[in-house]
């Protein structure tokens, strides 16, 4: 892993150009996988935060500093009125960045500059020059050429490359390898060569390679001035013709080394980061797991105070000894804490830790069970223990130990806590519910064992069994966290949720994904070849619509094909050209006869098409199905998410995507699938929870939901309502449940912001019930700090008092549809649960296999579909009272797709 030049005795300052880097990050990261639930974009400040992890890792500074441009003119416009001036204005996706890269850097303690009339590299320039004067090494990461004139024996320069983690390392050699020039006279051949994106011009015939020749030759572009006459022929004339010119580029690129900063270098020391601000942070831009952990790896970020870590008497059994132990433990809630592999359809358990209900007081403290230790006796005993509902227990993240006891044999029983579950009701907007952190922040305590003290006895004597020593303390951790999480929900009104809803559908889920959903091997490999085919014809069409090959997957090829060889309209301009992404292209296909962008879109469908496809088949088990996980603690709204394979993204509005559906089937054994969901769930919460007498009575008609609201908006007769009115109206019905603006309906409708605007407007007129309860949802959610749902699930907004505008933005969007989506997310699962308990108290041999957003999908045993079919729409139906009753609508079929409705 590469290293900086720091030592012992020499300190490295690490300096990154902040702009530079936040562009690169914007264009290398699509902007449609790195959004928020409330649209905001986030690719910039995730590829930005991830550049900076990896190199404060990877170089391990002892002092660094961001610098930033200013929005201000600088000296050099007021040499140059033109200077930059062919660089289009931001895209608004970028600048609503901007701000949040700011709090990313101040959570983690990152000094950042910036400084009216100077350029970011200016900054950079004169920090170095500082640094290197005060014998310390310097880095510079940056995508601008103009840093290699900072290079020598003391400074670095880190060149971006390619995407977001591709960098160049400069030094003298380096630069001397790449130009045949030293980094002193880098500026000089710069000024000759001109620079496009700085809008300084280049001397016209004269390229790089004639460039650097004459820096070669002559030194340096002052002694090229004074011998500028023995430069011969047509090039030495337009060397003459463009002197003032070069000379002024000279002036612009030449970097300032004494800017007047009121920081000295001595204090761009990294800070001791506030982890719950980090933590607040990387939860508002959904960001998590990988970036989180590595963030947390690599700087030194301040803990909550904690008081100590965990005392406890704790025993190795060994066989013989665990049936007698168990039988011994006391009244009360035992913590448990397991070790092994966990899957979605199988697992096993390799340990188990039982933290006794009364702690080291009573004299049980915790023990440690090897499963493949135990005597006939002891599995007995321990097998009762776990699958006794009236011996109360609390686990961390229950539902994978769950799995891999069931394939054991055994069965966890008597949970009343899941710690996990908890924090997530505690505060649904984290990503991340490590026991370690949610120790510290309920506990105030560190997850580890103390020393032997005062006779009492340290957790284990064996120093070398690290597994047995970590679970103990586990489990412990787990049995006391639970009190401390209960206490917390309790006045919040979470408990009731917890116990009645969060807690019950751990083993539902389980049990799920334990069925798994059948899948037609042979019928998904076929599809991936037709698939795979498509995309090979589509490639072959483009090439020969171009009458060239070229790299469909290449922005720049694209660029120069679309906007030079055909000469298309230009689309939307980007830093790197005119866009290419899937809104352009249909734009393009729109305003032109030819054939290319359609094709264009056509492969890149078929390409996602073929990569699902790939992914479904790798998942497909020895049993023939497959067995997705369900993701209880993921989403702030409530709703389940699934993974491995991510079920909710499989595409169902196009032919070609419900044809992968078709390819999950009916299981051996089995009649037929039935589906179920609900109808305009959403909507019919938002009439419930507003109250507005006309959105109720649109429902109550009977009528086309969406042609009924339109018609009220418009003012005419159901009848006369076209079908791009109903789209309109669709739209707004359901936008208005996710918070959408004026841009984002303007967007969906491919209408101006104002049109959509006022159509919103003409909305509220008719349901100005809805726009009340919308304005007051913000309005109370910015008064309690939290929106809640009908079964009380709050999700805490504090950022709807921000002075950031971007962040109280978000928190608002955040606020209209935590309670309208929570709710549905609410209702579903206590359906599940009716559903599940119905079909086992009805001994049926039918079983759920899936939950998608609203829908339920069940494999039907032979002659129970009629049974099944009224069970399902009853118990979903009753799952809750609303204003607008809920409505089910069933399907039956051989495959997923058949059952659709």
């Amino acid at each position: 892993m590469p290293k900086s030049e720091a030592t012992p005795t020499r300190p490295c300052l690490l300096l990154l150009d902040g702009h530079s880097l936040a562009y690169r990050a914007f264009y290398a990261l699509p902007e449609e996988n790195f959004s928020t639930t409330t649209g905001q974009t986030t690719n910039a400040v995730f590829g930005f935060t991830s550049m900076l992890v990896n190199v404060l890792r990877d170089e391990q500074p002892t002092h660094v500093a961001v610098c930033f441009d200013r929005s201000e003119p600088t000296f050099r416009h007021e040499e140059y009125a033109d200077y930059k001036a062919n660089r289009s204005a931001s895209p608004d996706s970028f600048r609503s960045q901007m701000s949040l890269i700011y709090e990313m850097l101040d959570a983690l303690r990152v000094p950042h500059l910036s400084l009216a009339g100077y350029e970011a590299d200016d900054l950079i320039a004169t920090l170095a020059t500082q640094a290197a004067g005060q014998d310390m090494n310097v880095l510079v990461v940056t995508g601008d050429r103009d840093a290699l004139q900072l290079v020598d024996d003391r400074v670095t320069v880190l060149m971006t490359r390619v995407g977001i983690s591709n960098m160049t390392r400069f030094t003298p050699e380096a630069v001397l390898e790449k130009y045949e020039l030293t980094p002193a006279q880098y500026p000089d051949f710069a000024a000759i060569r001109g620079d496009s994106s700085d809008n300084l011009k280049n001397i016209p015939g004269v390229g790089e390679k004639t460039a650097a020749k004459w820096i070669r030759e002559f030194g340096s572009l002052e002694e090229l001035v004074n011998r500028i006459d023995e430069v011969k022929g047509k090039v030495g004339d337009k060397l003459r013709d463009h002197l003032d010119q070069v000379l002024m580029n000279r002036r612009l690129t030449q970097l300032m080394r004494d800017v007047p900063l009121e920081r000295e270098v001595s204090a761009l020391t990294i800070g001791q980061g506030d982890r719950e601000e980090i933590n607040k942070i990387l939860d508002t831009l959904e960001f998590r797991g990988e970036l989180r952990d590595r963030l947390f790896k690599t700087l030194a970020s301040a803990e909550p105070e904690v008081e100590e870590g965990f005392e406890v008497e704790a025993v190795r059994l060994g066989p013989g000894e665990v049936a007698g132990w168990l039988r011994a433990l006391p009244e009360g809630r035992a913590g448990l804490a397991f070790k092994g592999a966990y899957g979605s359809g199988t697992g096993r358990i390799d340990s188990i830790a039982v933290a006794a209900p009364d702690g080291a007081g009573g004299g049980h403290g915790a023990a440690f069970i090897d499963p493949t230790t135990l005597t006939e006796a002891d599995e007995t005993a321990l097998r009762a223990w776990l699958g006794d509902e009236s011996r109360p227990k609390a686990v961390h993240d229950a539902k994978g130990p769950m799995l891999a006891l069931w394939a054991q044999g055994m069965e966890l029983r008597g949970l009343t806590c899941d710690t996990a579950l908890a924090a997530y009701l505690a505060m649904p907007g984290q990503r991340t519910f490590l026991l370690e952190d949610l120790v510290r922040a309920y506990l105030q305590r560190e997850l580890r064992g103390e020393a032997e003290t005062g006779g009492q006895a340290s957790l284990f004597d064996d120093e070398d069994d690290d597994t047995a020593r970590e679970l103990g303390l586990r489990a412990l951790a787990v049995r006391e966290l639970a009190d401390a999480l209960e206490a917390f929900l309790e006045p919040r009104g979470g408990t009731h949720l917890m116990r009645e809803v969060e807690l019950p559908l751990v083993t539902v889920l389980a049990e799920l994904e334990r069925a798994g959903i059948a899948a037609d091997g042979d019928y998904f490999s076929g599809l991936e070849a037709e698939f795979g085919a498509a995309v090979k014809q589509a490639v072959e069409a483009a090439h020969a619509a171009v009458g060239e090959q070229f790299n469909l997957g290449s922005p720049k090829q694209l660029q120069e094909i679309l906007f030079v060889r055909l000469n298309l309209p230009k689309t939307k301009k980007t830093k790197t050209g005119y866009t290419t992404d899937a809104d352009a292209l249909a734009w393009l296909a729109a305003q032109t006869e030819h054939e290319l962008p359609t094709i264009m879109l056509r492969h890149r469908d078929q390409a996602k098409l073929k990569v699902t496809v790939e992914g479904l088949v790798k998942e497909i088990a020895d049993d023939g199905r497959i067995h997705t996980t369900f993701n209880q603690i993921v989403a702030a709204t409530g709703r389940l998410s699934s993974e491995k394979p991510n079920l909710q993204n499989i595409p169902i509005r196009t032919v070609e995507g419900r044809r992968i559906r078709q390819g999950f089937v009916v299981g051996p054994g089995y009649e037929t699938l039935l589906t179920a969901d609900y109808s305009q769930i959403e909507l019919r919460i938002m009439a419930h929870l507003s109250g507005d007498e006309s959105l109720i009575a649109a429902f109550e008609s009977g009528h086309d939901f969406h042609k009924t609201t339109a018609a009220r908006v418009f003012d005419i007769e159901p009848e006369q309502v076209t079908g791009e009115m109903r789209a309109k109206i669709k739209a707004m019905n359901y936008g208005l449940a996710y918070g959408l603006s004026d841009f984002g309906l303007a967007g969906q409708l491919n209408i101006p912001v104002q049109e959509a605007k006022a159509l919103k407007e003409e909305y509220f007129e008719e349901f100005g019930g809805v726009r009340d309860f919308l304005n007051a949802i913000v309005a109370q959610a910015r008064q309690d700090g939290y929106t809640e749902t009908i079964m009380g699930r709050r999700r805490y907004l504090p950022d709807l008092n921000s002075d950031n505008r971007q962040r109280r933005e978000m928190a608002e969007r955040m606020a209209l549809n935590a309670p309208i989506q929570g709710s549905a997310a609410d209702i579903i699962k206590v359906a599940m649960l009716n559903v599940q308990s119905a079909v086992k108290e009805a001994a049926l041999g039918s079983r759920m296999l899936l939950q998608v957003h609203d829908e339920l999908v069940f494999e039907v045993a032979p002659g129970e579909l009629e049974t099944l079919r009224e069970l399902v729409t009853d118990r979903m139906n009753a799952a809750y009272s609303l204003r607008v009753p809920l409505e089910v609508s069933v399907g039956v079929g051989r495959t997923w797709e058949d059952a659709g409705h």
